[in-house]
């Protein structure tokens, strides 16, 4: 039996009681809705880093030869330092036919076109033709020991900062861009080149 005092009757008891569950029901709701929300955005996070690590991953990966896409736009000036420490830019190049290639040492397809590249390098060299070789990332010994392995004889130079990606607006290895004797971006590739491909794009460039 519940004491009741004067002015204060069981009625008004239960209808306390009746308040404040109404007072504290929608608090605890609350709380409920903001970590089922907390959860469901650390979930989307997760899945958006996952895909831009499966993009990358399945990017570097493929070995499926790809055609270039033709476009038409001035090439950045960008500037990073070659294997020697000294500071090169894509503008020290003008008036020759640049293939921009952007690579890792961790990439397998970078490492099947190596040795294409190095080929079509030493064909075309005489004829104003250099490939630069970005390098994404690696430690400079790293960096060294592929270029020793493969025999490499083009510039190299490093960008620890990533800001090629930036500059090129790609986040993808391979990537390879053609820049004309103008100094404009005219072929751009994602994937891996293949000899055909270069003979059949950029040799006619070299040439013009």
């Amino acid at each position: 039996m519940i004491e009741t005092h004067p002015g204060y009757t069981s009625d008004t008891f239960q209808l306390g009681k009746k308040k404040e569950r109404m007072t504290t029901a929608p608090s605890s709701f609350g709380r409920v809705i903001s970590l089922i929300t907390m959860g469901v955005g650390l979930i989307a996070v997760g899945i958006a880093a996952m895909t831009l690590i499966t993009l990358r991953r399945s990017q570097a990966t493929s070995n499926v030869e790809t055609v270039p896409v033709k476009v038409d736009y001035p090439a950045p000036s960008l500037t990073l330092t070659d294997m020697d420490g000294s500071s090169r830019s894509l503008t020290d190049y003008r008036g020759q036919i640049v293939l921009v290639n952007m690579w890792a040492t961790w990439c397998p397809p970078c490492r099947e076109e190596m040795p294409t590249l190095q080929t079509f390098y030493q064909k075309y060299a005489s004829d104003g033709f250099v490939i630069i070789g970005l390098n994404d990332g690696d430690a400079a010994v790293d960096v060294r020991d592929f270029v020793t392995e493969y025999g490499l004889t083009f510039p190299i130079w490093l960008d620890p900062t990533y800001s090629s990606e930036t500059a090129f607006g790609t986040m993808n290895l391979p990537s390879s861009f053609i820049i004309d004797r103008s100094g404009q971006v005219r072929l751009q590739w994602v994937g891996g080149i293949g000899m055909s491909l270069l003979e059949k794009y950029v040799a006619p460039l070299i040439k013009e």
